[in-house]
């Protein structure tokens, strides 16, 4: 008689758990170190002579998969890299489809933009004079990475276990604006509130929380994604290091000894911590800028609820008025190594082709998780004004009842899925220098961007958000 008793409320009581285990998170999590095995050259600056010569710490691609009740995932990587190319990003999602199938819009592919990490396949290539030992280098390095990363999100996807999701904004302040403010002025400007320009000092932070603690009772936090809009270039020396980003996840996973640690960049295209080169300069931005984290993490955060939406695209961005055949072979006999080196792969590409290509396709991503945090994810080095905007355009949505408008948070990654060239405000692009014209020489680009790119990505964006909020 008891155990029938018995078998009777486990019966009733499977129909609860299981009901209960539909309405958690799944999360999963996995890195992977990608340190080069040997010296290579690395990437980041033009004025560098030679390889690598050590490292301060490794360089890790780190994978987070997040499943919602009705099983969709999505992955975010991080990786402790100056930018991939295109090529390299279609075919690491290609394979992520075929191996473990997660559709484009479900993969994120993030890079911290450290200047201290290696050259990877032909991203900012026409910087660089290397021999044939060094393209080998490149190649091979490239080839394992893009294995390593097929890896990583496989070993986070068979790691899914209960969790729960939350987000909250933090805040940190050692971004400045450096197309505004002269480097060495900074300190004292800074001391008298004299710092001039647009920044966007938000940290984005969201926490991924086993249900409850282990049984060693320590922290039963698993996973913290991280952002700040700011350019990884503290240092620029021989030493493999993940500048400030690499300090700031080590500093968190020494405060989590459970969790792991991924930081995405935002849109910090013209942003610089300043005051730099000194080692311990980014070792104490890293620190700040997990300070911020870890005080998100010990306050209230908002839950999110299992729920995920993705949405992906590519806008064809314009250039500006394309270089004749003339004028590349003209600037094959340039002085500037870097012309000399853009001109010649554009003018492999007019005799292959007998033109230059007019227009670049260029990736959107919109994610969003729960009912009020939408994730926007912009390819190349996007200058602020573009995340600035977009959390003002998008953080009003419409409540379900068509009773006015509710909050909604709104976070803006660059350097993501492919970062091919600077990604100028029509405001930068007017003004011109380095971020919105002179820097398109390094990434091997014809000209600078034509006057409607920041008009055709904003729409873009509000596309690719409207999708994922329906």
């Amino acid at each position: 008689m008891v155990r029938r008793v018995l078998v009777g409320l486990l019966f009733l009581l499977i129909p609860a758990l299981v009901h209960g285990q539909d309405k958690t998170w799944q999360a999963g999590v996995a890195k992977t170190v990608i340190t080069p095995r040997e010296y290579m050259w690395m990437s980041g600056y033009g004025g560098r002579n030679k390889p690598a010569e050590g490292r301060v710490h490794d360089l890790w691609a780190k994978a987070l998969v997040l499943q919602d009740t009705a099983g969709k995932r999505c992955v975010i990587v991080t990786m402790d890299l100056v930018g991939i190319d295109r090529t390299l990003s279609d075919e690491v999602c290609a394979d992520i489809k075929k191996h473990h199938g997660f559709d484009r819009n479900e993969i994120m592919l993030s890079v911290s933009h450290t200047h201290c990490g290696p050259v990877v396949g032909r991203n900012l290539f026409s910087m660089y004079n290397l021999d044939d030992k060094q393209t080998k280098l490149v190649r091979d390095y490239t080839q394992d990475l893009h294995m390593k990363l097929v890896d990583v999100v496989g070993a986070a996807a068979k790691n899914l276990q209960p969790a729960n999701v939350s987000w909250a904004t933090g805040f940190a302040t050692f971004a400045t604006n450096r197309r505004e403010n002269v480097e060495k002025n900074v300190p004292e400007l800074r001391a008298l509130g004299k710092l001039k320009g647009p920044v966007d000092h938000d940290v984005p932070v969201l926490c991924v929380r086993s249900p409850v603690a282990d049984a060693s009772g320590s922290s039963n936090v698993r996973a913290i994604v991280f952002g700040y809009a700011c350019h990884a270039t503290v240092m620029d020396f021989y030493l493999w290091s993940g500048d400030y980003p690499g300090f700031a996840q080590l500093e968190l996973e020494k405060r989590y000894p459970n969790a792991t640690a991924l930081f995405f960049a935002g849109c910090g295209a013209d942003q610089n911590p300043l005051p730099r080169r000194k080692n311990e300069l980014a070792e104490a931005y890293g620190k700040q800028l997990a300070e911020a984290v870890d005080q998100v993490l010990r306050a209230p955060m908002a839950p999110a609820r299992p729920s995920l939406k993705a949405a992906y695209a590519t806008v064809d961005i314009p250039f500006g008025e394309l270089p004749t055949r003339e004028k590349v072979v003209q600037d094959t006999m340039s002085k500037d190594r870097f012309i000399v080196a853009r001109a010649k792969s554009l003018l492999a590409e007019l005799e292959k082709t007998g033109s230059l290509k007019r227009m670049y396709p260029y990736p959107v991503q919109a994610w969003r998780l729960g009912d009020d945090l939408t994730w926007i994810a912009l390819g190349g080095e996007v200058t602020v004004e573009y995340s600035l905007r977009l959390k003002k355009e998008l953080a009003a949505f419409p409540s379900p009842s068509g009773r006015g408008a509710r909050g909604e948070a709104v976070w803006v990654a660059g350097y993501a899925n492919d970062v091919m060239a600077y990604i100028p405000s029509l405001k930068v692009l007017k003004e011109g220098r380095y971020e919105g014209d002179t820097s398109m020489i390094y990434y091997g680009m014809p000209c600078a961007w034509g006057p409607r790119i920041e008009e055709l990505i904003v729409a873009a964006v509000h596309r690719e958000v409207a999708r994922v909020r329906k």
